[in-house]
């Protein structure tokens, strides 16, 4: 079940109502039913899978927490996390590692004939994988305790506000508020509609809109008919299209928690404002981030300390975790090319961190000087831009020919114009629109998903301004509906990861 659909107007209310109804032994039972309803909505067959991986993680706990042997112990882990990796690894990446070896034995003058499987890619598998190998590792550390409740445990995997597209929830976070009993709490619940309702502008006015003019630009049918200046628009206009429509998944999965009155994690803290490409990766997608690094890096970096080259060790595990997360969010070489492009521009700002540094004292300058953050603020985002062509491109080709175009297809001819115009489709209204766009962005962060000094829903404090701002939501909320009863709404893009 998507969050941009009717359904689930008509889910949410009603379970938001049973969980106050119920008395609180029973609550659990009825959101983890609901949560697998709003899991198989699109296909009832893809339950027995997360109750597998729900099972084997749970199970692995008690027997790891149970023994004393260290051996036995390391058995448990290693085969929970075999289990639960090998069903992402066989139905997210089966048909690409078969593609990829073909090729390779192709490229060799081999004769082989393609072997794929039609595979249902699971919605959201990637992410209650990640959370329950958490769980698993965190118990085999001794971090935290098991957890003994079956039906909990089932609940923390499968809870539905953050089940498809995060946040990856840690155990230790998320299992105690599912366990407390929340009473009904007027501020809750008007907290949780202004974020869902935030969350619903960023994605159906911002996101979808800009998907228009991206899609022009990279589903173009001859990408030799795609200008330079029309490549770039495209990839600075997917940035912002990807940023909205993936933080508003998570301000909507937050706000839906809030309403039960449980609090997720932070996902985004305002990544566009990044003055760095290492701040970038602290303010977007923060819980993946801090998964990688808690579960992959620090480990890794563990293994390196006391050999011989520490620094390029450290170095080189920061790159695996980049490719890693590429290959992560999709089975594609396009996806690995752009862990590969982000994990190559973070080890050069590690690298050269201590000679910026000794450079900038030395002839007294400022490394955070207020009169360039914006230039910082511009040039970080170009890098994202940058990066997100690999992302976006249909194919390692496509992509290439994308950065042939950016770096080079420039002109200030009327023809050359008029093709870039015509390709996008822009006019003097929908540039005007785009700009609106853009400057919107910050303000439903600001005023709406975290408002400082008044709430504009319950009208605290300046009651004219805020009142606007309470009609505008409903109007944005009306609009909406009517683009879903046109089908006009778009899918979330890490609905596919």
């Amino acid at each position: 079940m998507s969050f941009n659909s009717l359904a689930f107007l008509i889910f949410l209310p009603i379970v938001v109502a049973l969980y106050y109804i119920l008395p609180h032994k029973a609550r659990w039972i009825m959101l983890l039913i609901a949560s697998y309803i709003f899991y198989t909505y699109w296909n009832f067959s893809l339950i027995f899978l997360i109750l597998t991986t729900t099972l084997v993680s749970y199970l692995a706990g008690i027997l790891i927490e149970k023994t004393d042997k260290k051996g036995l112990k390391k058995l448990y882990l290693i085969v929970a996390i075999s289990i639960c990796l090998g069903i992402l690894v066989f139905f997210k990446y089966f048909n690409f590692l078969s593609h990829s070896v073909t090729a390779l034995i192709r490229l060799f003058n081999g004769d082989v004939v393609d072997f794929t499987l039609d595979l249902i890619l699971p919605v959201g598998i990637s992410f209650y994988t990640f959370q329950t190998l958490s769980y698993v590792i965190d118990v085999y550390r001794e971090k935290i305790e098991a957890e003994k409740h079956l039906g909990y445990f089932a609940l923390f995997v499968s809870f539905f506000p953050q089940l498809v597209a995060g946040p990856i929830e840690r155990p230790e976070v998320l299992l105690p508020q599912l366990k407390e009993e929340h009473k009904l709490d007027k501020s809750n619940l008007l907290v949780g509609f202004r974020i869902i309702t935030g969350g619903f502008i960023k994605k159906v006015v911002i996101a979808d809109t800009l998907a228009v003019y991206v899609d022009r630009v990279f589903n173009s049918g001859d990408m030799n008919g795609v200008t330079g200046l029309a490549a770039f628009v495209g990839i600075v206009l997917f940035l912002l299209q990807i940023y909205c429509d993936f933080s508003a998944y998570s301000n909507i999965a937050t706000g839906c928690a809030k309403m039960l009155g449980i609090d997720l994690s932070v996902n985004f803290k305002d990544p566009l404002l990044s003055e760095s490409v290492s701040n970038v990766w602290s303010r977007w997608h923060i819980t993946l981030n801090s998964w990688f690094t808690d579960y992959v890096y620090t480990p890794l970096n563990a293994r390196s300390m006391g050999k011989k080259h520490i620094k390029l060790r450290i170095y080189i595990n920061l790159f695996i975790v980049f490719m890693l997360s590429g290959l992560w969010h999709g089975a594609n070489w396009t996806f690995f090319l752009w862990g590969v492009f982000n994990g190559t521009v973070m080890v050069i700002s590690e690298v050269i961190k201590k000679p910026k540094k000794n450079f900038m004292k030395k002839h007294g300058l400022k490394e955070r000087n207020p009169k360039t953050k914006w230039l910082r603020i511009l040039f970080t985002n170009l890098i994202m831009a940058l990066s997100l062509v690999f992302f976006r491109a249909r194919n390692v080709s496509e992509a290439f020919m994308l950065y042939g175009k950016i770096f080079s297809d420039y002109s200030f001819s009327l023809d050359y114009l008029r093709t870039t115009v015509e390709l996008l489709d822009l006019n003097v209204i929908n540039a005007a629109i785009i700009l609106l766009l853009s400057v919107l962005i910050f303000k439903v962060d600001k005023y709406i998903i975290t408002p400082k000094g008044y709430d504009i829903i319950t009208l605290e404090q300046d009651r004219t301004i805020n009142l606007y701002y309470a009609y505008l939501i409903w109007l944005i909320l009306i609009g909406w509906v009517l683009l879903l009863s046109l089908g006009q709404s778009h899918g979330f893009i890490y609905f596919q990861f």
